[in-house]
Parts: structure tokens; C-alpha cells; sequence
């Protein structure tokens, strides 16, 4: 898993994994004093930092966590909240096996701020979406995603935290189902139990 800070999406998937098929075997992170990297330390988890500051470009950063992640030889690479954008030939290398989820209805708002981006436009409708990661920004095979109201009045902060809550649910049971080889990526598009998802993946509540 590829972290950069609190690490509750790890946690979560940590917790999740007694009662799966699935095992975390290797926790990296672009930032020594990340949380994530205690959360794995205390689960007994191997962790590797890969600071992206001792790096002159992407492509050597990129080079660097992709040895890292190698010596785990996982079966899947997981995004949570890795607050780095990926070079093109790193996505390739682990095409169809590494996902990342994002706190928005894809394919509405990819990118940051979506909390703030969502009540200012109005929205009633916000959420989460596990997607398997591309060369475009937020822009892979969606596989999952859960929703939720916007209550009216409430603060970016507020949202965040329900859309969390959300986060915590859904990123463990994509693992799982990666895990039980139910979910793969083919001609771009993510396909559960041999059938290909819709645009926005499927709905889970």
C-alpha cells in the first residue's frame, strides 16, 4: 500500500484483512513522519519511506518506489491518499493491478477539494469511488463507488468525514474481491464476477 499521511484507508484495510483472504504485506510512504507508517508498525508490517524530496524528477522517484514496491511482489497496489501523481511508465507496470480511491462520484470531480467543490456547486449527492488507476488523473475504470445526501448547511469538514466513514467500507471490500480474483481490468474497462461494471461502478451501500 502507498501512503503519505494519517493512514485511515490503511487501517481500515488492516482490520478488514483478519477477516479476508487478503494480507498486507509491505506499507511505503513518500513522507518519513507519515502516520501510516505507525499504523503498519503496529500491525507488525513491513514499511519502506521513499522520501520524493531526495529525488531530482517523478521519473527517478518513480523508478525508486516501484524497486520498493517490487520486493514485496504484491499482487495488488493500493492507492490510499498518496499524494503523488504517478508517471506514465509507473502506471504501465502495474497496469490491472493497482487501484486508488478518491472522495467523489467519479467521473464528476476528479482532482483536490472535491468536498468544497461539491457544496459550492450545489450538489445533493456526494461520495466515494474505487477506481483502477491510468495514465489519466482520476480517470480509470471505476469498479465501485457509495453515496450519501449532502445534509444542507453543512462545512467541507463535516462532509469529509462522512464521505470517510464511506471510505472505510468500500476500499476493504475492493480489496477483498481483487483477492478472491472476482474483479480484473480488461480492455480498460473493470469487470466483477465476468461482468463489465457501468461507467460509475457499481453501487455499494
Amino acid at each position: 500500500m502507498l501512503i503519505s499521511g494519517d493512514g485511515s484507508n490503511l487501517q481500515a484495510i488492516i482490520d478488514n484483512s483478519q477477516n479476508s483472504c487478503y494480507e498486507v504485506c509491505l506499507v511505503v510512504s513518500n513522507k518519513p513522519d507519515a502516520f501510516g507508517l505507525t499504523r503498519a508498525d503496529n500491525a507488525a508490517i513491513a514499511t519502506r519511506v521513499v522520501d520524493h524530496k531526495h529525488f531530482e524528477n517523478r521519473k527517478a522517484f518513480d523508478q525508486a518506489l516501484r524497486e520498493a514496491i517490487d520486493t514485496a511482489n504484491p499482487d495488488l497496489v493500493v492507492l490510499a491518499g498518496f499524494m503523488r501523481i504517478l508517471t506514465e511508465e509507473f502506471v504501465q507496470h502495474y497496469r490491472g493491478r493497482i487501484i486508488n480511491i478518491h472522495p467523489s462520484l467519479l467521473p464528476a470531480y476528479p482532482g483536490t477539494n472535491t468536498h468544497q467543490r461539491v457544496l459550492d456547486a450545489g450538489e445533493s449527492e456526494h461520495g466515494v469511488s474505487v477506481h483502477f488507476v491510468t495514465e489519466e488523473l482520476d480517470g480509470g475504470p471505476v469498479i465501485a463507488h457509495s453515496s450519501l445526501l449532502v445534509d444542507p448547511g453543512e462545512s467541507a469538514v463535516d462532509l469529509a468525514k462522512r464521505v470517510a466513514e464511506k471510505e472505510h467500507a468500500l476500499y476493504p471490500q475492493v480489496v477483498t474481491w481483487f483477492a478472491e480474483q472476482r474483479l480484473i481490468m480488461k480492455d480498460n474497462k473493470a469487470e466483477l464476477d465476468g461482468q463489465v461494471l457501468p461507467p460509475n461502478g457499481i453501487k455499494v451501500d
